[in-house]
This record gives structure tokens, sequence and C-alpha cells, in this order.
């Protein structure tokens, strides 16, 4: 039995997830321990065996967690997913992620506002994550699409990774299919469920080095994903809207109690591209860019020299990474 079938045979058993299995794996010591003591039917086997015939003759790849093309961001995450499967570029799911979000009912506005900014960030070579739901999501993709290269956006699914849902968006699946990368936890063939979606959620901001919300009311799920990227102590920044638009409360409440950072463009991130970075250094007035040199230096000192934490700097390091200012290198950050 291969190690792939061994390990979709307990996450596809009923109640293991990937906490479940972790805690297995601790008290077992290794796949085939965990398979023996579940005492799982033929029929069970088969119907596994079944998936995994589905998504060869479908091009989908299983990725486990222990495999160098697992998201890092993702790799980062307690209790991350143990086997994710892919369709499209895997390449994709190596890049510098930004998730962008928002609700299903967007106006014209928000998912234009939306689809430049994605298209932004993906022209500045950074892959553009969202959940492939009509309105904010779907301008998201269209907008990352809309720049050139095929590992520009990623769809993190609900269901199976083949199954298109919304059925609206079957064309907006296809030329991610073809341009970016489809992925999802879930049985090949699964339809999505309730439950799932909130699960999906937590792997969008997971993903993503930042997350940026769009409109979307108290109670939607995008404010679950940037629950989840705030609880990651990932950079949350919300795009305000007018205060009587109920789809505007949502970013608009993050704004106000400091959890999210004001979005008004994408000069937030790339700043004024016609300037030089010798001309932005000597604009930019940070204190975090101050204490940066050519000697690379860590998080955690760098919070220590500004006297704040270290998730109160990382949208600092982000905007400045993101504007060419400074990168990133073993052992911590350089001017670039």
């Amino acid at each position: 039995m291969d190690d792939l079938l061994k390990k979709l045979l307990i996450l596809r058993t009923s109640g293991i997830g990937p906490a479940k299995y972790n805690a297995l794996l601790k008290q077992y010591g290794d796949d085939s321990a965990i398979i023996e003591s579940l005492h799982l039917d033929d029929v069970f086997i088969d119907t596994v065996k079944r998936e995994i015939d589905l998504a060869f003759d479908n091009n989908i790849r299983y990725i486990f967690d222990t495999d160098s093309n697992y998201p890092i961001q993702l790799l980062n995450i307690k209790n991350h997913p143990i086997v994710i499967s892919v369709r499209g570029n895997v390449e994709a799911l190596k890049k510098t992620a930004v998730a962008v979000v928002g609700t299903r009912h967007s106006t014209a506005a928000g998912m234009n506002f939306v689809s430049d900014l994605a298209q932004n960030f993906a022209e500045h070579n950074y892959v553009v994550v969202s959940g492939m739901a009509m309105g904010t999501d779907s301008a998201a993709h269209v907008g990352a699409l809309r720049a050139k290269g095929n590992t520009q956006t990623i769809a993190v699914l609900a269901g199976g990774v083949d199954y298109i849902w919304p059925l609206e968006n079957e064309s907006l699946y296809y030329e991610i299919l073809e341009r970016g990368a489809l992925i999802s936890e879930m049985p090949v063939g699964m339809k999505p469920n309730a439950q799932n979606f909130v699960q999906r959620n937590r792997w969008v901001a997971g993903l993503s080095e930042l997350l940026v919300i769009g409109e979307a009311d108290m109670k939607s799920g995008s404010m679950t994903t940037a629950r989840f990227a705030i609880d990651y102590k990932k950079p949350v920044f919300a795009i305000p809207g007018h205060p009587s638009d109920p789809r505007s409360a949502g970013p608009n409440s993050l704004i106000r109690s400091g959890e999210a950072t004001l979005c008004m463009s994408s000069k937030e991130f790339f700043g004024d591209e016609k300037r030089d970075t010798k001309k932005k250094n000597q604009t930019y007035k940070n204190d975090v860019l101050d204490k940066i040199g050519m000697i690379p230096v860590s998080e955690s000192v760098l919070a220590n020299l500004v006297k704040k934490t270290v998730p109160e700097i990382k949208a600092d390091l982000v905007v400045l990474e993101l504007q060419g200012l400074i990168k990133k290198q073993d052992g911590g950050y350089v001017l670039n």
C-alpha cells in the first residue's frame, strides 16, 4: 500500500481531520499502524482508490505537507491540511501569495477596485488567492488573470478540486485551470457543504502573506477569513466604504478597531513607481525602515528596536517589501 493511499484512507475516515490525524500519528507512530487500528472495510478502501484513480484521470496532483511544493505559509499554520489536491500549475504555490476577499454581492465600483488591485499584485509577481465565489472573489481572480503569465492566481475550493462551484463561474474555473491553480483538501468529486466553506476560508488566510478585504457585511464569510488572518498575525488591509452600506460594515469596523490598515489604492503597497528607490527611501518615513541596513535584521530584533511587537511591525515589513525598499534574506531583512 503506497503512502498516498495510506494517508487518504486515514483522512477520508469520518471524524479524522488534520488535528485528529496528528494525534493518531503521535499515538501509533506511523500510517500503517493507524490504518490497522481503524479496521477499515473493503468497500471504503475501494472508494478511496476510486478517488485516486479519478484524480489521476483529471491530471490532479496530491501534495503532502512534507513535499517541497507545499505552500510555505500554509505549512506554518497549526493543523494545516496533511494532503492537498492541486489542479493546474503547481508552480503558483511557490510564489508569495496575497489574499483578496469580499462579499458575493459587491457593487460594480467595488469589483472594479478589487480587480485593478489584484492585477497590480499579479504584475508585481505576487499570486492572488481567493475562493472563486461570485462577486469580489471572482473580480480578484479576473483582475489577476489580466496580468501576463500562468501562475497569477489560486482558487481555494470548498469541495473537490474538480467540482465547479458556483456553476456560474465555470468559464472562470477553466481559465484559472489554464493560467493558475485550483486547490482543495476535500476529496476529489465532492460537492461543497456549508461547513467546508469555513475551512476553505481558513486556508485562504493561511496561504497568504497578507489579506485585503473589500466589501463585506459583518456576518460574511469574508469577515471570517479576515479573523483567521488576524489570528495568524497576518497584516490585514481593508477597503473602506460608505457608512450606510451594510456591505462596508465589515472593512469599516476593522479599520475603526485598528485590526486592519486603510487601503485606498495600490500605492499602499507599491508606492509611486515613477520615483527611483533612492528617492523613495528619502520620502518614506518609517521607523522600521530606519533600522534596516545591509546586514540582515530579524523581525524580533526589529520589533525590539522600534519598541513594538512582531505582529505590530508585520504590516510595515510587508508594505516595505512590496514597494521594493527591503528584501527578505536568511537571517532577516536588508535594504534592497
